[in-house]
């Protein structure tokens, strides 16, 4: 592990012990989950399609919710994460839910040889590449995990969204692209925002659209699908307020800047 991947894992370690843990917590609320709330987005699901019967890897899992919906969908779903603490807690959610499910703890820039070729469908959604400071490993290893013809499907923050601190007033701080690693103190986290937490160094990494796209295609995937979403039912930043129609926008000027893109991309047969 690089010295710029340490503290993220620390970081992340401290979020799996106390996400799902509090009243407040905007994503994480796992009694409801026990009780058969769907944590996807519309989104994802329509991105990802029908997964019954289909073996999906699920990269950067966290401590499993999502992959333990995706079983629920009929998926024969395989979770990710590099936080020993949040694959425990995937396990043992799991086992409270009684759903099927295998995770693996490992780096996804570096995907253990067992996966290569192993699944119909890799998924990563919200708040992924912006973790990865190797995004061609990250890209290669989702190539190698696909069988021929089956796809990976990413949904995550527009990198447009990621540069904003604020909207009232309107500040961007964030780089729009270049992979260069930053770094900042949290003491927080998105889930709870009003939850202290320990201080945990972290290393973030901005990325375009283009570089995402290359990225896809150098590591020999066909890129089939771009979508750029201005109107999403989840706000991942808790940045936004949302419409009379339950949808998050992101105002600029008399339009919206997107919210999140979508890509698919297929390994050719």
């Amino acid at each position: 592990m690089s010295d710029d991947e340490m503290p993220n894992r620390a970081l992340w370690d401290l979020r799996a012990r106390v996400h799902g843990t509090t009243a407040d917590d905007r994503f994480y609320d796992v009694e409801s989950f026990l009780a058969g709330r769907q944590t996807l987005t519309s989104l994802e699901r329509e991105m990802v399609g029908d997964v019954a019967g289909k073996d999906l890897l699920h990269l950067q899992c966290h401590f499993g919710m999502d992959t333990l919906n995706w079983a629920r969908l009929g998926a024969k779903a395989t979770g990710v994460d590099f936080s020993p603490v949040a694959v425990e807690r995937a396990r043992e959610l799991a086992d409270r839910a009684g759903l099927a499910a295998t995770f693996v703890e490992a780096d996804t820039q570096r995907l253990p040889a067992h996966l290569a070729d192993g699944f119909d469908l890799v998924v990563a959604s919200h708040g992924v590449l912006c973790w990865i400071g190797d995004l061609d490993a990250w890209m290669s290893g989702a190539a190698m995990a696909l069988r021929p013809g089956g796809s990976l499907v990413l949904v995550d923050l527009h990198p447009a969204y990621q540069t904003i601190a604020s909207l009232d007033p309107f500040v961007v701080d964030w780089p729009y692209g270049g992979g260069e690693a930053h770094r900042e103190t949290i003491s927080d986290t998105y889930a709870s925002p009003g939850l202290e937490t320990e201080p945990q160094e972290s290393v973030q990494y901005p990325y375009s659209l283009g570089e995402i796209v290359t990225a896809a295609a150098t590591a020999g995937l066909t890129v089939t699908s771009l979508g750029e979403h201005v109107a999403v039912d989840l706000d991942p930043r808790g940045l936004l307020t949302r419409g009379e129609d339950g949808l998050y926008r992101l105002p600029f000027g008399d339009s919206h800047l997107p919210i999140l893109y979508s890509l698919r991309a297929r390994l050719p047969d």
